[in-house]
């Protein structure tokens, strides 16, 4: 089975072309990092008229790269949301016109569960799990007794992860975007400034991180009123642990809680090596943990084609050419 999928959430165009939910014959992706690397951030206008432009060219080069013809595909499965509105928009009509054209159904698939099932192209999903998602926009705890069920036990109550990272980033003068600037200087420096560790010992399973990033602002700011100097590297360094202490924690509590051997960790800050690093040095307990490959981590169609896949297998309900894109959009 030939799904063909299709990601525009925010500021990657792409398309990919995916056998079986599992061979990746394609996965054509044009960033716009360049761009609004200037701004400090995603501006939504210039992110939604750069797909314009680049969706016919990403369509062609998946197909070129995948070698197959249009009329080979048997799925469509584009991502319907959430995301930035006007980027989602050219996504889903430019899935519903290939769809047309070629007389080929159409899936409508959420942003979030392509992450999650960006593990099944390397990995065997095994179930129950827990699934940790972990991007600029979400930091959720979902339970899933099994495909496409997704049961959401803790979030974050303030800014994501992914959020805190680009705050600090840009607080200590690193460039946009920030997480994978902090990750390396944190590998250069120590844990040395007693950053607090929010929500740690509490009874739920939600998430805080405004409270660090106010901490390392304030601490930032107070350095600089003195006169003192930061050590960046060791700020970094501090920042990092304190989020990851908290993620890792919860995510082993929770799986306990459960009776949970199964972690699947989702998203673009799966990407993170002290994310990583973190989880491998606190499972003491033989937990089976699966992080996608750093290309499948962050925003890719492969992932919106294997999600789109498993869920025409599991819930085999195609939508027609009335999809819609949807700025926000319940997982569960």
């Amino acid at each position: 089975m030939l799904v063909l999928g299709v990601e525009s959430s925010c500021d990657e165009t792409s398309v990919a072309i995916v056998k079986d939910g599992k061979v990746v014959l394609s996965n054509v992706i044009n960033s716009q990092i360049k761009i609004h690397e200037k701004f400090g951030g995603v501006v939504p206008e210039v992110a939604s008229r750069n797909h314009v432009y680049q969706v016919s060219l990403v369509f062609e080069k998946a197909f070129t790269d995948a070698n197959v013809k249009p009329e080979d595909i048997d799925l469509v499965a584009v991502t319907m949301g959430p995301g930035l509105i006007g980027s989602l928009l050219v996504g889903v009509n430019a899935a519903k016109t290939f769809a047309m054209m070629y007389n080929k159904p159409i899936i409508g698939v959420h942003h979030l569960a392509g992450h999650i099932y960006a593990n099944a192209i390397e990995h065997d999903m095994k179930f129950p799990c827990v699934a940790l998602l972990v991007s600029g926009g979400n930091t959720e705890l979902i339970y899933m007794k099994d495909h496409f069920q997704f049961e959401i036990l803790g979030e974050t109550l303030d800014d994501a992860v992914g959020e805190a990272y680009d705050k600090v980033a840009r607080v200590v003068g690193l460039p946009y975007p920030g997480g994978p600037h902090v990750d390396k200087l944190a590998h250069l420096g120590k844990d040395t400034y007693n950053l607090p560790r929010v929500y740690l010992d509490d009874n739920s399973f939600n998430f805080s991180f405004s409270g660090i990033k106010s901490a390392v602002i304030n601490l930032h700011h107070n350095a600089e009123q003195r006169g003192e100097e930061i050590d960046v590297n060791n700020l970094c360094a501090s920042f990092q642990a304190a989020v990851t202490e908290v993620l890792v924690r919860k995510t082993f509590k929770l799986c306990k809680k459960l009776d949970v051997k199964n972690i699947i960790v989702a998203g673009g800050v799966s990407a993170n090596q002290g994310l990583k690093e973190r989880f491998n040095e606190e499972n003491k307990d033989g937990f089976n943990i699966c992080i996608p490959s750093i290309k499948y981590c962050t925003d890719n169609a492969a992932m919106i084609a294997v999600a789109g896949y498993y869920q025409y297998k599991n819930r085999p309900k195609l939508d027609d050419l009335t999809l819609n894109a949807y700025a926000s959009l319940e997982l569960e």
